[in-house]
């Protein structure tokens, strides 16, 4: 039995990834956070769809110590994907925010999938094909003004996919991220009508993506024979700032 854990599995996007991936036959753990009852009937719609498939919520906080990382990790059963689809960020100029903010947008971002990764690394490692997918963004490759951090986690995710992904190609293990641009999902919503439509005017494809737009690419990354694509970062903009 293939089986992913997504990190993020109740967000916009990270609910879309979990429905493509339970379509394709993959068992899951869908991570949560805060938003248990959500996670618990996402699983239970899984199952009653695929009842030949295990469907787990899991909860972790990225607050969380090294300690409670590493236990965290220990105590899964072995998994053949990470889907990294959780993040965070906020809107407003550097000099305007907080400094707890900064270290808690690089930790959730960045730092701890880091992390993560090098914890489920040793499992990975023990399977005959095994997957890690980032949730980037196209402001990792074109900053964005006023979410000076957020761009640099999401730059960082790139850089490291590439990196790490020739540590461990030899071990049949791909590392990619899949960078999306204007995403209609909660993360988004503190934008005014007129910014949303000013966007989609420069957007080519003419709309904001959905979360379907940008699932399909994970899966197709997770798939057992894209095994020759790793330490890439594909955009799913629809044109826009390319």
């Amino acid at each position: 039995m293939k089986r992913a854990i997504v990190f993020g599995a109740t967000g916009g996007i990270g609910q879309d990834i979990c429905r493509d991936l339970a379509a394709s036959g993959w068992s899951l753990y869908l991570h949560y956070n805060s938003k248990e009852q959500f996670a618990m009937n996402l699983a239970q719609d899984l199952f009653d769809k695929y009842p030949n498939q295990d469907f787990m919520p899991i909860q972790l906080d990225f607050n969380s110590s090294d300690e409670q990382l590493t236990e965290f990790v220990q105590n899964l059963l072995p998994v053949n994907a990470a889907v990294f689809a959780q993040g965070v960020t906020n809107y407003g100029f550097l000099g305007d925010e907080d400094l707890a903010n900064i270290a808690k947008l690089i930790r959730i971002n960045l730092a701890v999938p880091i992390k993560l990764t090098k914890l489920l690394e040793p499992q990975l490692m023990k399977q005959s094909f095994s997957r890690i997918v980032y949730l980037g963004s196209v402001y990792g490759g074109d900053g964005s003004a006023l979410e000076s951090v957020y761009s640099a986690t999401k730059g960082g995710l790139t850089r490291f996919a590439q990196a790490y992904a020739r540590e461990v190609a030899s071990n049949n293990l791909t590392v990619n991220v899949i960078a999306p641009g204007a995403v209609k999902t909660n993360m988004n919503a503190i934008f005014s009508k007129n910014t949303i439509e000013k966007v989609q005017e420069e957007i080519p494809l003419g709309r904001w993506a959905k979360g379907k737009d940008i699932s399909y690419w994970v899966k197709t990354l997770l798939d057992k024979r894209n095994s020759y694509l790793t330490g890439q970062t594909i955009y799913v903009t629809g044109g826009w700032l390319l």
